[in-house]
């Protein structure tokens, strides 16, 4: 092609500053869309079900004290991970996270398979004063949780959100969320989202049918 048809780009910073926009936005919108399709795709595995009230204030506490700067929640495929924490993290435990939880520093163990681990009482003397049970750990306390109340009234408005993002909340859980609240504490909240996590989202081992169990033939 002739220098012709390019003198005038080339002359006219811009056009050529116009035309540069719109195909990088091209390029970038073929790179994007899929991405944005695919997440669409993902949806929610048998038993896994949206963050119950107390939970779900829970999450926004432990997004709200920064705990995902030194915590990530997602276990890598890779053999000293799932030894050390279980079986790796996949999309769809994540699918009713808004934002997801993943992380990308591990200042302190990965989560996502926490729940159940540590009873609540030492999850509760670990926000207090994380020395009390890791004499090592230099995890910040937040004492303070233990006598904040919630808001039993807003937790219904997020509900109501999450739930035209897609969340199957029922008129009947946002009803009854004010009550599951009740007399609870920031601290009561956090430590139930915690227990939860990994505990009824870990995906299960392919099964396989009982004439594949064994590989080859007799000894």
């Amino acid at each position: 092609m002739a220098y012709k048809h390019f003198e005038a780009i080339e002359k006219h910073a811009g056009l050529l500053g116009i035309l540069i926009a719109i195909f990088v936005s091209i390029g970038g919108l073929a790179e994007i869309t899929p991405l944005f399709m695919e997440a669409h795709a993902v949806k929610a595995p048998a038993g896994v079900e949206p963050y119950d009230p107390l939970r779900l204030i829970g999450r926004d506490v432990y997004v709200r004290e920064g705990c995902y700067l030194c915590h990530s929640q997602m276990i890598r495929a890779l053999r000293f991970e799932t030894e050390r924490y279980g079986h790796f993290s996949t999309a769809e435990e994540s699918v009713y996270d808004r934002p997801f939880q993943w992380g990308s520093k591990r200042t302190g163990p990965d989560l996502a398979r926490v729940g159940g681990k540590y009873s609540d009482q030492w999850q509760r003397l670990h926000l207090m004063n994380p020395r009390q049970v890791v004499a090592q750990s230099n995890m910040p306390g937040y004492p303070w949780l233990a006598s904040r109340k919630l808001d039993a009234t807003d937790i219904q408005a997020r509900m109501r959100t999450l739930r035209r993002l897609g969340d199957p909340y029922s008129d009947t859980d946002i009803a009854g969320a004010p009550a599951a609240v009740a007399g609870k504490t920031e601290m009561d909240a956090l430590i139930a989202y915690l227990q939860g996590l990994g505990i009824r989202n870990e995906p299960s081992p392919p099964t396989l049918p009982p004439d594949k169990t064994r590989q080859g033939g007799a000894p």
